[in-house]
């Protein structure tokens, strides 16, 4: 993030009496991790300093994700919000740019494996048996670029549209890269060639990987609250420059 970016305050989404949603920025950590020790600034120190109260995270974004994060206003709110999420009761979905053409539809059920903290755990966890993980995809847009990819003369990526059933660690991402479409910009399940062509090419350094709809009962009003978020502006204008080479079938 830039210096501006880090000056100005975090956008809120939605705000009531128990809940507040904001726009995470690409880049900017949930919560203190011992993994990002260097990090100073995260979500959480930034809404309490910014609302003057205490507030509880209930889901996580990847660091380099960005989008839709949601926090509770008091600590029951939060074992309740919590609940919604274990219980499945609380619908989410992103937006990616992934490589290749992607089935118009499909589920991808790929159980994964716990990621430890640190890799020194890793190897327990690979020991332990992988849990179930399920997501949805739909794709949205297809783009074919004039620009060879290996063996083809032309480069295609599509817009997707993701809906995770099950909340594992990097889930979206680590799918992705099962089904062989990774997301653009992932410097771990991803590929280098494609990152860096879209780091030349469109100057886009960042995962293209947005959160952008929240839906769920509210815990305490018992409303339903349907939350969206539009891709923040580092998504937009990547995708505006490839625009012009929409796909459309023969």
């Amino acid at each position: 993030m830039n210096q501006a970016t880090q000056d100005a305050p975090l956008d809120i989404i939605y705000q009531d009496d128990y809940l507040i949603a904001i726009h995470k920025p690409a880049g900017l950590l949930v919560h203190k991790s011992p993994i990002d020790k260097h990090e100073t600034r995260y979500a959480m120190k930034l809404l309490r300093d910014q609302i003057g109260q205490w507030v509880y995270p209930v889901h996580r974004l990847d660091k380099p994700t960005s989008g839709l994060l949601l926090f509770a206003l008091q600590a029951d709110t939060a074992r309740q919000i919590s609940q919604l999420f274990e219980q499945k009761l609380i619908t989410k979905y992103y937006q990616a740019l992934v490589r290749g053409f992607p089935p118009d539809a499909v589920s991808i059920n790929h159980p994964l494996k716990e990621i430890a903290v640190f890799k020194h755990l890793q190897k327990k966890a690979d020991d332990m048996i992988a849990k179930n993980a399920i997501t949805s995809l739909t794709t949205l847009t297809r783009f074919e670029l004039p620009y060879p990819d290996g063996r083809f003369p032309t480069s295609r990526y599509s817009l997707v549209e993701l809906k995770p059933q099950t909340g594992r660690k990097h889930q979206l991402r680590r799918h992705l890269k099962h089904i062989s479409h990774p997301i653009i910009g992932d410097a771990k399940y991803g590929k280098g060639e494609h990152n860096r062509f879209f780091q030349t090419q469109f100057l886009s350094k960042r995962l293209m990987l947005a959160a952008t709809q929240l839906k769920f009962e509210h815990p305490v009003t018992r409303q339903m609250v349907a939350l969206e978020c539009a891709p923040e502006e580092s998504f937009t204008t990547t995708m505006e420059k490839i625009t012009a080479f929409e796909f459309h079938a023969p």
